[in-house]
This record gives structure tokens, C-alpha cells and sequence, in this order.
């Protein structure tokens, strides 16, 4: 099996990206979302340690972002417990998919949180900062704080650029993207 990582800012089409590869994709953010609605027991341990900020259940999103905008502290106690569970999440994924030929990981912090593994195909996304930020403005949930303090926890564009295999130049047409793919797929799986 062959493991695609995909690299790149917010809003620079990383999961549009992903989904074009049309193998199966691991994403994060929607795991995370299903774990704020189904997950009873990430609720009980975020309300636990920030009683302040979580008092319903399935959470609302707007809660995690007063959470995350009141102290950076908040924000890593919050990442230290969803991630526990989105690394569960993306080993059932590798079982379920291990007799695919490639899977695509779609997370935000792959090489912050160490999971990707040496052999793992790495293809940063790169987009024109005043095109990304035309698409996150568009966002019902944009939030520049919330985004100000995700991009905090990253590392630096330009490092993650270096440790790529692949540059993909996103224009945000779906020629240009689909003829990057193509082309990838054709070098890697050869």
C-alpha cells in the first residue's frame, strides 16, 4: 500500500486534491467533526478538563472555537485528546483499506504529529496566498483569529514545501489538478 500525504496551507485545496487521487481518503477535519457529534466520551473527557467551555452534547463547533480563541493552552489540551482518538480512527481506516493499492491522507498536521512514516509519498498543495484567503472568506465558519492561531501550530509552509515529493500548483481548476494527479500516479505506482 502505498500512503500519500498531503501537505499545504489552510484553504489551498488540500482535500479537494485528495479526492481527486480517487483512492480512499483519511481526512481529518471530517473525523474530527463526526467525533464532536458521536463521540460521548470525547465530550465527557473535554468538559472535564475545560468545564468552562463544553456543556452540551453532540458539541457545537462554536464552543471548540471559544475554547481554542480564549488561551493556546486550551487549544493543545483539546488537540491531546482528539488526537488520541483520530490516530485510532486512521488505524481502522489502514485496516479497512489494506488491500488498496494507495490510500490519501488528508491531515492538517501530518508532520506535526508525526504520523506519517518515511516511506509515505508527501505532495504539498501550493496555492497564491490571495487565493486562499478569496476561499476561506467564503467559509460560513471563517474565523481569521481561529485560523491565525491553527497556522501557529504548524510548521513552516516552506519546510513542509522541502520535504515534499511533489509540488502541486494549484490554480483551482479541475483540469490543472486532475493532469497533476494523473502524472503522479503514473511515476509513483509504475
Amino acid at each position: 500500500m502505498v500512503r500519500i500525504g498531503i501537505l499545504g496551507s489552510i484553504g489551498s485545496g488540500k482535500s479537494y486534491v485528495a479526492k481527486t487521487f480517487r483512492f480512499p481518503v483519511f481526512n481529518a477535519d471530517k473525523e474530527v467533526g463526526k467525533l464532536y457529534k458521536k463521540n460521548k466520551k470525547i465530550f465527557k473527557k473535554l468538559n472535564k478538563i475545560l468545564p468552562k467551555y463544553f456543556h452540551t452534547f453532540p458539541i457545537d463547533k462554536k464552543e471548540v472555537t471559544k475554547a481554542v480563541l480564549a488561551n493556546s493552552k486550551n487549544f493543545k489540551k483539546i488537540i491531546k485528546i482528539i488526537h488520541l482518538e483520530i490516530r485510532k480512527e486512521m488505524n481502522y481506516f489502514f485496516k479497512k483499506n489494506k488491500n488498496k493499492k494507495v490510500v490519501i491522507l488528508d491531515i492538517p498536521l501530518l508532520l506535526e504529529n508525526k504520523i506519517n512514516k518515511k516511506k509515505d509519498i508527501l505532495i504539498f498543495v501550493q496555492s497564491k496566498k490571495k487565493e486562499v484567503f478569496k476561499r476561506l472568506k467564503k467559509r460560513k465558519n471563517f474565523n481569521q483569529k481561529l485560523i491565525n492561531k491553527f497556522n501557529k501550530l504548524q510548521l513552516s509552509l516552506d519546510y513542509k514545501k522541502r520535504k515534499s515529493h511533489f509540488i502541486i500548483k494549484n490554480d483551482f481548476t479541475k483540469k490543472t489538478i486532475e493532469e497533476y494527479v494523473k502524472n503522479i500516479l503514473k511515476e509513483i505506482l509504475q
